[in-house]
This record gives structure tokens, sequence and C-alpha cells, in this order.
């Protein structure tokens, strides 16, 4: 599913405030400081709580050998003007579902809520999916208890599906979740022109095969 451009890792996208690149093993104690908060974990399905010694440590050697593979792309997101060196900000993913579709995730450092990142970082790696694989929609879903993250796809278009129960492996079993999806044509249609958010290191072939993948515009 995923090309062979992410699965290096010069791999990075740029936005107006935020760089979105593979996370290294120096992110691991700006990782745990936000992971590790139980405003953090609990809505999420994947982030343990109490935050076990070591796991930033696990999850980035986990993110970066299913980016290498070609299984997932996980990126850590940094400020670009962060006076920290690149401290990472928070995570955003794409991995497949069992039935093979792409489905996104996202977590930010609780002190950095309301501020837009999120959109922000979830917009780019949309418009980086849908550019560079031929997935037909991206699928979410957020725990029913969670509304910024519900206005955060909404913003970034995508739409409500339904509401159920979903497993949430950390925190314990089902709890109620609204599953959402952004289907290639939506986008498309949303969008009056065409942008790839910016990458660096890549070779003008690569390029012309990404603008390629893209929908054209029609006066």
């Amino acid at each position: 599913m995923f090309p062979d451009l992410t699965c290096d890792d010069i791999f990075r996208l740029e936005t107006k405030r935020l760089w979105l690149r593979w996370p290294r093993a120096c992110d691991a104690p700006a990782i745990k400081s936000f992971a590790s908060l139980p405003e953090t974990a609990r809505m999420t399905a994947a982030i343990p709580h109490p935050y076990p010694p070591g796991e930033a440590e696990r999850f980035i050697f986990r993110a970066r050998a299913d980016n290498a593979n070609g299984e997932a792309l996980v990126l850590a997101i940094t400020q670009k003007n962060d006076a920290r060196q690149g401290a990472a900000i928070g995570l955003v993913s794409a991995t497949l579902s069992d039935a093979g579709e792409l489905e996104l995730g996202f977590v930010f450092a609780p002190c950095l809520w309301g501020k837009g990142y999120a959109t922000e970082a979830v917009r780019a790696l949309v418009e980086a999916l849908f550019a560079l694989t031929k997935a037909g929609r991206i699928l979410a879903n957020v725990r029913a208890e969670n509304p910024a993250s519900r206005r955060v796809l909404e913003k970034c278009g995508f739409a409500y599906v339904d509401s159920g129960l979903d497993l949430l492996p950390a925190r314990g079993g089902l709890h109620p979740c609204d599953r959402f999806e952004l289907g290639r044509k939506s986008w498309a249609a949303s969008r009056s022109s065409r942008r790839l958010p910016a990458m660096v290191h890549q070779a003008p072939d690569e390029m012309a095969a990404i603008l390629a993948l893209m929908p054209q515009t029609q006066a």
C-alpha cells in the first residue's frame, strides 16, 4: 500500500508551522512526556496507562520497522520554531485495517490542544496519502466522549458514518466510538487546487510519479 518513497527515513512533510517526519530514538523523552499523561492515553486505543518503562523506545522501534517495511506510515510532529530543537509534540499515523483499508490516527501533547496543530497535521497526511497511494478512502474513529478529535476530522473533510462499540485494547475492552471516512472523490471535489505538502530530498522522477497520481483540475 505504501510506496518506496515513504519507506526511507528521509521522508517528511511540511506545513506552515510543522514538520512531520519519521520518529527517532531521540524522540523518546518527548513522546513519554505526553503519552504518559492520563488525559492523553484515555482517548486512544493503544497507549497504555500507566505508561510502562521503555514503552516510548519500543513504540519508536516498531514504528520505524513498520515504516521501512511499507506496512504503515507513522510520523512524529515537530514545530518549526521550536527552541528545543525539534522535540516531538505529537504523532500521526496511517495503518492498514484487517480489510486492507487505510486507518488514520493522531495524538498530541495536551498543552498544545486547541491551537489547530492536529488539523494541520492530519490535513497534510491526508493530502499525502491520497497523492501517494491508490486508496479509495481513509477511515478514522474517535471515542464518543472526544468531541475535539471529531472536530479535527470534520475540518479535514471526514464524514460521520455511524457509531458503535469498538475494541480499544489499551482501554480494556469495547467502548462507544464514532466512525468517520473520507473518500477520494469527496476529497478531490472539495479541493479547487491540488498541492502536495512539501517534501525534502525527493528525486525529480519520484516527484513526477507523485504528481501523476494526483487528480487533475479542470478550468
